[in-house]
């Protein structure tokens, strides 16, 4: 389970927000249902750390000032050539109102399907969406892939464990994970006398590429 998270961030006032990551900081903006929109500034290296551990289902105690926000982080915006955070959104919840939230799903143990019978496992999806109330949202969701022991066998919504209080917000005979049968030997040689198309990728106007940066963070601002 993961512990309390907390995260401080202070008032933006109206810097420049190159100014603001020439410092090592993050414009953010905090909002909610009812909630005045508010401008706010990070510390990167400690917002990184936090999305990691917490992700994007787990409430942060944002502290602004003296007052604490319980948030969740909602969007998070990246440079397209450098990949770094460059705007977080986080969206501030009440904790006695049930909300929807995307949650992770974490798959553990073996296939005997995969490791004995040579399977090919097929993951149908890699997260879920979730009803619950903020303080029940899980971090993630393990999937036990040991029960795959044929490939007869799949693993569906309904059997995913689920903590008290979280109703997953999808058909309950969707499949997660199951386990097909390898290639035979035919299959593989159709495969190998199939020439590889090769696609030429398209030349990208560096100009463009950082005007429209420059415009999304204005966007953002």
């Amino acid at each position: 389970m993961v512990k309390d998270i907390s995260l401080n961030a202070k008032i933006r006032e109206k810097e420049n927000v190159k100014t603001l990551r020439e410092k090592g900081l993050i414009p953010a903006v905090v909002y909610g249902r009812g909630q005045k929109n508010i401008s706010l500034s990070l510390d990167y290296q400690e917002f990184k750390k936090a999305l990691e551990t917490a992700g994007e289902s787990t409430i942060i105690k944002l502290k602004v000032n003296n007052e604490i926000k319980n948030v969740l982080i909602y969007d998070v915006a990246k440079d397209p050539i450098t990949d770094k955070f460059i705007h977080i959104d986080f969206y501030q919840v009440r904790m006695d109102e049930i909300i929807t939230a995307e949650v992770r799903l974490a798959f553990e143990g073996e296939s005997s399907a995969v490791k004995t019978l040579e399977g090919i496992l097929i993951k149908t999806m890699n997260e879920v969406e979730v009803e619950a109330l903020p303080g029940d949202l899980p971090h993630e969701l393990k999937i036990d892939l040991s029960i795959l022991e044929t490939f007869d066998d799949h693993i569906k919504i309904k059997d995913i464990k689920l903590p008290e209080g979280v109703k997953i917000k999808l058909d309950p005979e969707d499949v997660v994970a199951s386990v097909a049968p390898p290639r035979t030997q035919e299959e593989l040689e159709e495969l190998e006398e199939k020439p590889e198309e090769v696609v030429e990728p398209e030349k990208v106007d560096a100009d463009i590429v950082e005007e429209t940066t420059e415009q999304e963070e204005e966007n953002n601002d």
